[in-house]
């Protein structure tokens, strides 16, 4: 009966979600703290996404909501743009994610070791901490140092994604997890223990003070302009996933993912292929990771532990594997969930127990129930919504339109194939 209603379901009309927008638009400017009107400018994404009108105006739409309503009517407050800058870090460490288990179907545990090398990257080379082992005292660089090591904590995580891929090729399915698990977990360690002999990483103790991004002179260190760093990342990440999505290689990721050994021997090359996955999904984590370090303005080998990866695992499952806007969807979910709703449940119900309503013991804070929420929201996913909220759609061929197309006049390859079938069908009748 769902499904039946969901197939008739035709979209939302424009007028309810620009309604919707322009309801909650206000409620955010004039409440401060209200989790009701921050989820709804939020949910309004989703509304967007499944209204009745063209792509275009979906796109503006969106557009506007991103870079001009949120920054107008939650700019000045701090707390707003620090829940939207958190989630838009992990919106683009899921994008990055969902390039190995999404597309390439490699289920990795260890994706927060990628996050922690681009972190570390910044970390080290941007204060004190590298005239430890590089001499001369050249060291520590301003902020205006934190566009290029964008691009260097891109090139250090890629290393780092080949350099896991390298020796997981030969397994696949849970030794693969097994493999992934023990990486990150190794390279958590190794930035735990690496301030001996020489201290490279300062150890448990961790690193301090990271400068903040710099811009002709201009510090960049408020939650306001990390909102908008975050966002152009974001979208470099979102049309890069359109663009592997289509490209050769990304079909070449989804042939390993349904079938190997199809894809083998169609002449795919699962070494090439599964470095490329590893590298790419890496990559992008590593830039994010430098945002992140850069953000806080200190970091420690607590930050990238095993929990953060299955975190971005849950993001990626929940929205939908291989669904660009179910992944966008479910780490927006998933981190408003963390950084939000349980917070605030917890200060709610704290604010009851103050004021003698309640005696809630100090083990039930629903702040502790994390990993119990992600394990029940999993469980309903599996049950109700098994390819997740917004589940990846799978382009289907029209052999008459390349029959009938430019490309069908040379009848090169599986063309030529299709025009024989054709006149065999017709030489038979």
């Amino acid at each position: 009966m769902a499904n039946m209603v969901w197939k008739s379901f035709k979209g939302i009309p424009l007028p309810v979600t620009l309604i919707w927008i322009a309801g909650f638009s206000a409620a955010l400017h004039f409440l401060d703290k209200s989790v009701i009107a921050f989820l709804g400018i939020l949910s309004s994404i989703v509304l967007i996404y499944y209204t009745n009108a063209s792509s275009k105006v979906r796109m503006l739409i969106g557009a506007l909501v991103l870079l001009i309503i949120i920054p107008l009517v939650a700019g000045d407050n701090r707390y707003y743009m620090e829940v939207a800058s958190q989630v838009g870090i992990y919106v683009a460490m899921a994008l990055g994610l969902n390039i190995v288990v999404g597309f390439a179907g490699l289920l990795d545990l260890g994706y927060v070791a990628f996050f922690a090398a681009g972190a570390y990257a910044y970390a080290i080379f941007s204060t004190s901490q590298a005239n430890q082992f590089i001499p001369g005292d050249l060291f520590p660089l301003s902020g205006e140092w934190f566009w290029p090591f964008l691009i260097v904590g891109l090139i250090v995580a890629a290393i780092f994604g080949i350099l896991l891929g390298l020796p997981v090729l030969r397994v696949k399915g849970d030794y693969l997890a097994i493999v992934t698990l023990g990486f990150g977990e190794i390279i958590r360690i190794i930035f735990n223990n690496l301030d001996k002999p020489i201290n490279i990483t300062n150890g448990p103790q961790g690193i301090t003070p990271i400068p903040q991004p710099e811009l002709l002179g201009m510090k960049m260190g408020t939650p306001f302009h990390f909102y908008f760093i975050v966002l152009v990342v974001i979208a470099f990440i979102v049309l890069a996933n359109f663009r592997f999505e289509n490209s050769r290689i990304g079909r070449a990721w989804i042939a390993v993912r349904e079938d190997e050994l199809a894809a083998q021997s169609m002449g795919i090359s699962l070494l090439n292929t599964k470095l490329a996955a590893f590298a790419t999904g890496a990559s992008f984590a590593g830039v994010v990771g430098v945002i992140f370090a850069a953000k806080q303005t200190f970091i420690d080998p607590t930050s990238f532990t095993l929990m953060e990866s299955i975190g971005i695992l849950v993001m990626v499952i929940l929205g939908g594997s291989g669904s660009i806007p179910g992944v966008v969807l479910g780490a927006a979910f998933v981190t408003v969930l963390q950084v939000q709703l349980l917070k605030e449940l917890s200060n709610f119900l704290h604010s009851l127990q103050q004021a003698g309503v309640i005696n809630l013991p100090n083990q039930l804070d629903p702040s502790k129930f994390q990993r119990l929420i992600f394990g029940i929201m999993l469980i309903l996913v599996a049950l109700y919504r098994p390819n997740g909220l917004i589940p990846a759609k799978r382009k289907k061929t029209d052999l008459d339109a390349i029959r009938t197309s430019k490309l069908g006049e040379n009848r090169l390859g599986i063309l030529s194939r299709l025009a024989k079938g054709k006149l065999s069908q017709g030489n038979q009748s």
